[in-house]
């Protein structure tokens, strides 16, 4: 999302503003004036520069204490800083490097120049922010990553426990070990997951295409999540086609994708109601493959979105969503040059359809 460059000139003289606007005017920028480097250190929260213009000469509080202030805030200390300065002498000049100064003008300003300079600074402030937000965004990865991870491990110890109580019967211990079982399944698919999308998004996977018959993988995906949904009181249904056709595709990646359209229909659906995994074979060698569920639904502004990494929609209490499934679907679909994406389900509930062509 584009977000207008915001330009703060700091000077004493109004008149010097007027001659930067000026110079800048059609460049698209917001652009504020704060009169004293007091004014401005005071209201840098509500300016929020992106690039700063400081003038050196200045009465009370000097460009270069200015600067000085400004840098060593660590919330200010990535703004560039572009000063303004009638000084021309190399000493002078690695002075205002010295307080922090990140480029300098000499006065009389430039258009083209001043032009040039501050769109060098917005790209490399634009950078920065770039970082910062990947950074940010990892940082909530792990969190999400760890939030996932806690859930079936506690599952795992806590079944460890009461298996290790005494007069345990062994139906209880069936139970116990089948949790166990589905715990160390959804920690699989997690690992799984973030080490294929790795490999996906650095284009070091090599799809391994083989023959396959989509109703087989169909039908071993629903026998081996049946567990999963009989636990929360969900029925699995299969419309799958009659006669069976051989297409090509790397079964394992394929696989996966069903995993995890399966795995979030049952997630998101309410007890007692279904998940419906269909099937058929379209014209030109064309597979449909859909998921539907009787869930919440997903809201047309976020149809797109969830396909996104770490993108996680509505979150919903008591339901662990760390927004990797979708996204590794998209990535492994388009991998195999198909399309994926997802419509309501009426009365109630999200529909999400493969289109794979076959690659023989």
């Amino acid at each position: 999302m584009y977000t207008q460059p915001s330009i703060l000139v700091i000077d004493d003289e109004p008149d010097n503003f007027d001659v930067v606007e000026t110079l800048l005017d059609g460049e698209n920028y917001r652009l504020y004036y704060a009169s004293s480097g007091k004014q401005a250190l005071d209201r840098l929260d509500s300016f929020e520069p992106d690039v700063i213009l400081l003038d050196v000469m200045m009465p009370d509080l000097n460009g270069l204490e200015v600067c000085r202030r400004i840098k060593a805030d660590p919330q200010w200390q990535m703004v560039p800083i572009i000063v303004l300065t009638a000084l021309n002498t190399k000493e002078d000049l690695a002075q205002c490097l010295a307080t922090g100064a990140d480029d300098f003008i000499s006065k009389p300003v430039n258009r083209v120049e001043l032009r040039a300079r501050v769109n060098s600074m917005l790209r490399i402030k634009q950078q920065y922010d770039n970082q910062q937000a990947l950074l940010k965004l990892r940082e909530d990865m792990v969190n999400m990553i760890v939030h996932d991870l806690r859930n079936p491990l506690a599952s795992i110890v806590l079944s460890v426990d009461i298996l290790q109580l005494p007069g345990v019967t062994p139906e209880k211990q069936q139970r116990k070990l089948a949790q166990i079982d589905i715990a160390v399944e959804q920690l699989q698919s997690l690992i799984d997951n973030l080490l294929l999308m790795a490999k996906l998004e650095s284009d070091k996977m090599i799809l391994n295409y083989k023959e396959v018959d989509i109703s087989e993988i169909c039908i071993s995906a629903v026998a081996d999540i049946e567990a999963i949904a009989t636990q929360k009181q969900l029925t699995l249904v299969s419309e799958l086609p009659k006669l069976s056709r051989i297409i090509k595709v790397d079964a394992t990646i394929f696989r996966r994708v069903l995993d995890n359209l399966l795995s979030n229909a049952i997630k998101f659906s309410p007890s007692n109601s279904q998940v419906i995994l269909r099937a058929e074979y379209l014209e030109s060698g064309i597979v449909k493959v859909q998921v539907a569920d009787s869930g919440p639904g997903v809201p047309p502004t976020l149809r797109q979105k969830i396909f996104d990494k770490y993108e996680t929609g509505n979150l919903m209490q008591e339901v662990t969503q760390i927004g990797l499934g979708l996204a590794f679907c998209k990535m492994a679909i388009e991998a195999h040059h198909g399309s994926i994406f997802v419509e309501d389900n009426h009365p109630q509930g999200s529909i999400f359809t493969v289109f794979l062509k076959d690659s023989s």
